[in-house]
């Protein structure tokens, strides 16, 4: 069983975000930039399938810029077999995405599709959702268990009052969440193993898929400074301000 893994190359979750003077995004330059972290707990969620004997190959791809093929040769380091890189200087926004996705699950035809459910970046949640509905595929978003067997997948999903248990028929698409699993750590040998490991680059004209930007950026803001709190004498105060001044009693 084939399965395609997507992965994001984004600001490292340990940077704190500046945006830039002009408010046209968020300043980039000389940041440390590291793999998504829901798309890594997706990787290794892929890895710890082959390593059953359920997965016999799994295929990293990422969309963006040249630098993404770091991003990609981690995914190897973590277990990936190979990566394909759709390098593009353009915007790319969820739906662009879903779409190159989509030529190339046409193009490899993988049984299963894990990806992160959103990405610390933009937040969007989408491109899965996107993915699943252009092929016509099940899908199971914010997986926290996931168990593949008899050409099905069994995922247990994080939902507002607990948790949901869905059977899905493969070909399928899964979301990964927090609590699916914990990243193992990359070894210094399996870096060196992954610079080995076949990186394809191709372009979005070679998948016919036009990432062409349907929206557009007016202004990114940070947001306001949170005022500092304030010590009240009793709660007839408390209740005063509440109705008062918050106005939300």
């Amino acid at each position: 069983m084939k399965v395609l893994v997507p992965v994001k190359r984004v600001v490292d979750y340990n940077v704190k975000v500046r945006v830039k003077s002009d408010q046209t995004g968020v300043d980039i330059a000389n940041v440390k930039m590291s793999m998504n972290p829901f798309d890594e707990i997706a990787v290794e969620e892929a890895t710890r399938l082959k390593e059953k004997g359920v997965a016999s190959e799994i295929l990293a791809v990422s969309c963006g810029v040249a630098q993404c093929q770091e991003t990609l040769r981690t995914a190897m380091a973590i277990g990936a077999d190979r990566a394909i890189l759709v390098e593009t200087q353009q915007e790319l926004q969820p739906l662009a995405v879903a779409k190159l996705l989509k030529a190339l699950v046409d193009k490899e035809q993988p049984q299963l599709v894990i990806l992160g459910k959103q990405a610390i970046d933009d937040d969007a949640n989408q491109t899965g959702q996107m993915l699943a509905a252009l092929l016509d595929w099940p899908q199971a978003t914010f997986a926290s268990k996931v168990e593949v067997a008899d050409g099905k997948a069994t995922v247990t999903r994080e939902v507002d009052g607990g948790l949901e248990t869905v059977a899905l028929s493969l070909p399928a698409i899964v979301t990964t969440d927090l609590r699916l699993n914990e990243p193992r750590y990359v070894t210094l040998p399996n870096i060196m193993k992954a610079k080995k490991k076949p990186l394809e680059t191709v372009k979005p004209e070679d998948l016919g898929v036009d990432v062409t930007p349907r929206l557009k950026t007016l202004k990114v803001a940070e947001p306001p400074a949170r005022k500092a709190g304030v010590k009240v004498a009793d709660v007839a105060e408390l209740v005063g301000k509440l109705k008062n001044e918050a106005k939300v009693v």
